[in-house]
């Protein structure tokens, strides 16, 4: 199957690869049908018949081959959220606490007061927690 990687880092099919596979579905299906259409049209000349008939099952089976295993890969693709965290900052101790996200949050929201020395707290940042991919080690 192939693959290509997008501004985001996660794998998407390939589209040159989908539009060949719907080619060569539509494809097989006309085979199929003028195969048909022989056989009805010459039942005598029944070679030319029985190859459009293997050609178009063949290519039917590929392609509904690559559409099931690509469905099976787009599903299995793992789509992680990321963690948004809020950064309260205490202005009397000069302590900086973080916690979840919570809707309703802004910069610069007065908060519950600071667990250290009940001052009130201010949201002074929002933001998204980035994990690193790990390098893979050449050994």
């Amino acid at each position: 199957m192939t693959q290509n990687a997008n501004s985001t880092g996660t794998a998407k099919i390939s589209t040159f690869v989908t539009a060949a596979t719907y080619i060569t579905l539509i494809l097989a299906l006309i085979a199929i049908g003028v195969g048909i259409a022989a056989f009805y049209e010459n039942p005598s000349n029944s070679e030319i018949t029985i190859w459009l008939l293997v050609i178009g099952f063949i290519a039917l089976a590929m392609s509904g081959y690559y559409m099931f295993q690509s469905r099976k890969h787009v599903s299995s693709l793992k789509l992680e959220t990321p963690q948004i965290q809020t950064a309260i900052d205490c202005k009397a101790c000069n302590g900086v606490q973080t916690r979840p996200f919570k809707r309703g949050d802004y910069v610069y929201k007065e908060m519950e007061p600071c667990p250290k020395c009940n001052s009130m707290g201010m949201i002074v940042a929002i933001y998204r927690e980035v994990k690193e991919k790990e390098k893979p080690v050449n050994v």
